[in-house]
This record gives C-alpha cells, structure tokens and sequence, in this order.
C-alpha cells in the first residue's frame, strides 16, 4: 500500500509584536516629574517680570499635558511611564480638580453681572441688552468710553432706574443707590467707585473696579491697585460687600491674596469650571471677578456678549 504523506502549508508568519521604546518611556517619565515639579513649585518662580503671575495665572491649563503624556506612554507601551503621568495628575486634581465638582447651587435673591465692555466697542448698547436679558439686579461695567454709560442708564432707565458713574466705570441697579464715592485705587484717574444698592433684603455696599493693567515685563502698577482696593475693603464696615469687575488678576496669581484674604470667590463656592472670561472668543484666563463678603453665593458662571473681547461674569447671592 503506498502511504501518501500530506505536508502542512504553513500559515503566515505571526507579526512581532511594537517592541517597547525604553527612551520614549524615559522622556515620558522625565516630562511627567516636570510636571509635577511645576504645578507643586509654580509660586516658588520670583515675580520677576511678571513671570511669576504668569505662571499662576496659567497654572491651571498644565493639566492640558496630562491626557498628553498618557497617550505618549501608552504609545511607549510603558507602565512605569504610565504610573509616572499619576503624579501630575494626583496633584492637578488636587490643586484644582475642586473647580469639576457641580456646585450646591440654592435661591438667588440678587443676580449680578460684571462686563468689561472694550473701550474699541463698536455697539455697547447691544453688549448691555444681552446682559440686560438675563434679568440681573446690577449691572456692573467698566471700560466705557465717554459717555457711554450715561446713553445707557437713559436707555435702560424703565427696567434700570438707578445707576451711578465714575469715570469709565458704572453701575446699573433695579433696586434705590445711595452714598455713591469714587474709590482711589493708586492710578492717575478714578476707575473705582463705592454705592450702597438698597436690595429689599438689606443694603450691599457695592464696588465696581477696574483695575491697573499687567504687563509680561510689568506688574508694578496692577499690584499697587489691589493693595489699594484691600485697604479700601479692609475698613469698609458694611456687612455685605461685594467687589464686581476687571481685576486684572487671575484667582490663581499670587498677587491676589490681599483681596482673597477679604473676600470670598463667587465662582470658586457657586460655579464650575474655572470660568475664564479673556479672551471672549477662547478664554484661557480670568481678570474679570466677583467678590464677596456677608451673603452666600448660590450660582456663578459666565456670559458670552457681542462687541468685547471679555466674557461677562455672572453671579447669584442669597442674603
């Protein structure tokens, strides 16, 4: 009988599997504690030339380089590099991951807005009747050329019929204002003002701020006028105070801390997300402020208006 012996085909040759990059799983790690030593030590760089508030400013954002790097070692087929992005993140999470929590929220007994209007504003009026829609007791504006306010108070008189004005900045009010004073914040002219709004809960006394400008070479100027407003605040003996406006000051920078040892941050205790309101089309930080003392913030948020280059910043309170 003859045998016949059938040979096998042989199948495809399997394919190596990625091998594992040790130096791309080294850069990984590298990145990772750099990281890591940034978000820990950012407060540590001297303010020299404004770069300090920079980083501050920005501090919140090195968590865009998270995902990033996951992916990077993910990619280096690496779970040493991977253990290491869990150390940014651990202390991004810890540092600003308050910021994702959904707030408590409650009832709103006064509703606010604060609006930079952008001096080169081609329609104010319009920016302010979007903020006007939302039914706000106060309307808070700084940056206004000449005259501008004055135009608006008349022309929001029915729903708005109280208003006070120093220089560029303004305040709109549904609700009686008295006791209306120019606030001396350090600069060549008034860009501050103090009213008392007589809310039907209970007076507030009521600031609109526009604050000295920051320069990448030059903070000088901008920290000089919050220590000016601090000691303003500082000897304001009203119960209920509120700071609304462009403080020039993210709540991250540093040079923020005489007014945030005053006063408490509408959308740090009220809001979600960080609330960047500069610039309007795709914020990445935020000068624009609202804060408080002697009420509690239910909801905060922010507002995209036409015309500015701020968003506007919106806060409700409860007495």
């Amino acid at each position: 009988m003859t045998t016949i012996e059938l040979k096998k085909t042989p199948g495809p040759t399997p394919e190596p599997s990625p091998a594992r990059s040790p130096w791309r799983a080294g850069l990984v790690i590298a990145a990772a504690v750099l990281l890591a030593a940034l978000l820990v030590g950012h407060r540590l760089v001297p303010n020299v030339h404004g770069v300090g508030s920079v980083l501050d400013s920005i501090a919140p954002l090195f968590g865009l380089a998270i995902p990033v790097l996951a992916v990077a070692a993910l990619v280096a087929r690496s779970g040493k590099a991977l253990l290491a992005v869990l150390l940014p993140a651990a202390i991004w999470a810890a540092l600003f991951g308050g910021a994702l929590l959904p707030p408590a929220g409650g009832p709103v007994q006064l509703r606010v807005v604060t609006q930079n209007l952008y001096a080169e504003n081609p329609d104010p009026a319009t920016t302010v009747q979007s903020l006007a829609a939302g039914g706000p007791d106060l309307i808070a504006l700084q940056e206004a050329s000449g005259g501008t306010i004055e135009s608006l108070a008349e022309e929001l008189a029915e729903t708005y019929p109280h208003h006070a004005i120093k220089s560029t900045v303004g305040l709109l009010s549904k609700h009686p204002i008295t006791n209306v004073t120019g606030v001396d914040t350090g600069l060549d002219w008034t860009r501050a003002l103090r009213a008392v709004v007589k809310a039907p809960q209970g007076d507030v006394a009521v600031y609109v701020v526009h604050l000295g400008s920051a320069r990448i070479n030059d903070t000088e100027v901008r920290d000089h006028t919050i220590d000016m407003l601090a000691q303003a605040v500082r000897a304001d003996e009203a119960q209920r105070v509120l700071v609304l406006g462009d403080l020039n000051t993210a709540a991250t920078d540093r040079a923020i801390a005489p007014l945030a040892e005053l006063l408490q941050d509408a959308q740090a205790d009220a809001g979600w997300g960080f609330g960047f309101t500069w610039p309007s089309s795709l914020p990445v930080m935020r000068p624009d402020h609202v804060l408080y003392r002697g009420l509690t913030a239910t909801e905060a948020g922010t507002l995209r208006t036409p015309g500015t280059d701020h968003r506007a910043v919106t806060s409700g309170f409860s007495f």
